[in-house]
C-alpha cells in the first residue's frame, strides 16, 4: 500500500505555530489542485473511491478525521490529528475518511488537476481492478 505519515518541521514560539509545505522538499510531487473539506457532521463519511494515478497529501489543518485505507488486499486505519503531520496517499489505495470532529478541516494535495475518469467510486470495481493490475499503485 502506497502510503506514508510525513512529519513537517514545525516553527514556533509564543506567537503561535507555522508548518512550510515545500515542493521537492516535503511534499513528494508536483501540487497541481488544493482543496479542502470542512463543516462535515462527526456521523458523515467522505471519500469512498480509490484513484487511478492521482497522488494526495492530506493534513488535518484543525480538528481530527479517521481514514480507513485499502489496497484490496490489507486495510489500515489512521486518526490524522496534528497539523504538523501529513499522510501522503498514492495510487491505487481505497480511501473513507469519518469521525471528523466538528472543528475539521483537512487540506488536500494533489499532484493533478480533478478529473472524473481517474475515479473509481464502486468497491467491487475497485477490487476487480486490483486483481487485473489496472492500477499504477
Amino acid at each position: 500500500m502506497e502510503i506514508e505519515i510525513i512529519d513537517f518541521q514545525k516553527h514556533g514560539d509564543d506567537r503561535g505555530g507555522l508548518v512550510s509545505l515545500e515542493l521537492n522538499n516535503n511534499i513528494p510531487f508536483d501540487i497541481k489542485r488544493v482543496y479542502y473539506i470542512f463543516d462535515t457532521l462527526s456521523d458523515v463519511t467522505r471519500g469512498r473511491h480509490a484513484h487511478k494515478r492521482l497522488r494526495q497529501l492530506t493534513v488535518a489543518v484543525k480538528g481530527s478525521c479517521r481514514f480507513l485505507l485499502d489496497d484490496g488486499n490489507n486495510k489500515l486505519e489512521i486518526v490524522l490529528n496534528c497539523a504538523s503531520q501529513g499522510l501522503y496517499i498514492g495510487p491505487g489505495v481505497w480511501r473513507e475518511m469519518s469521525d471528523f470532529s466538528d472543528d475539521c478541516v483537512l487540506l488536500v494535495l494533489a499532484d493533478d488537476i480533478y478529473d472524473e475518469a481517474d475515479y473509481i467510486r464502486d468497491y467491487q470495481q475497485f477490487l476487480d481492478a486490483v486483481n487485473d493490475q489496472q492500477l499504477d499503485g
